[in-house]
């Protein structure tokens, strides 16, 4: 069932895609002469990658910790195998299925870059999150940052999550993609790789 969801999302996201391109390329064709091509709008890449990552949401691990067929996927598009901690690289997967430039790695950190982050410790840097966005989860007993996932909803109080390698209690050592429901304030940080700063 799964397979048959990511089937799905990939002929919605290359329909979207790609009227995108065509339309550019009628408008572009006669004088692009070796000019570098729009894909897609950067609205069309937030809503391909929501789609995707809400279409992982009841992945669940098979046949051990950190093991099954969606996650072999993307621990090996960070270039791991089975049996490493994969919410970073569950984020990383879903940039590269929708050609996001962004981190691929299974490192956590590595998605707080600071030319980035748009929200931090409780302010607004830039501009209030919204779906698409990374959250990092800060765990004082590591010093960093050791959980990352998707921002689906933002509100005063409370955020919607869809977060790889969690649980129904929001584990960082979970079992699957869930779709969670956190509390503003444990959310350490936000970072944003979609070039849409200006809207």
């Amino acid at each position: 069932m799964a397979k048959a969801k990511i089937i799905h999302l990939y002929i919605l996201c290359f329909l979207i895609c790609s009227s995108a391109i065509s339309q550019s390329n009628l408008a572009d064709n006669a004088a692009a002469n070796g000019r570098h091509k729009h894909l897609a709008s950067s609205g069309e890449q937030r809503d391909c990658l929501r789609e995707l990552y809400l279409s992982q949401v009841g992945v669940r691990e098979v046949g051990g910790n950190n093991r099954g067929p969606e996650v072999k996927a993307y621990l090996k598009s960070v270039g791991l195998g089975e049996n490493y901690p994969w919410c970073a690289a569950f984020v990383s997967w879903c940039f590269l299925q929708v050609e996001i430039e962004a981190p691929i790695s299974a490192w956590v950190p590595s998605f707080a870059l600071s030319d980035k982050m748009i929200y931090k410790q409780g302010k607004v840097l830039k501009r209030i999150p919204k779906f698409g966005d990374v959250l990092l989860i800060w765990f004082k007993n590591l010093k960093r940052p050791a959980h990352i996932g998707f921002i689906d909803q933002w509100s005063e109080k409370w955020i919607i999550t869809v977060e790889g390698n969690t649980n129904k209690n929001g584990s960082r050592e979970g079992d699957g993609v869930y779709r969670k429901r956190r509390l503003k304030k444990q959310i350490w940080a936000v970072t944003n790789f979609i070039n849409d700063e200006s809207k």
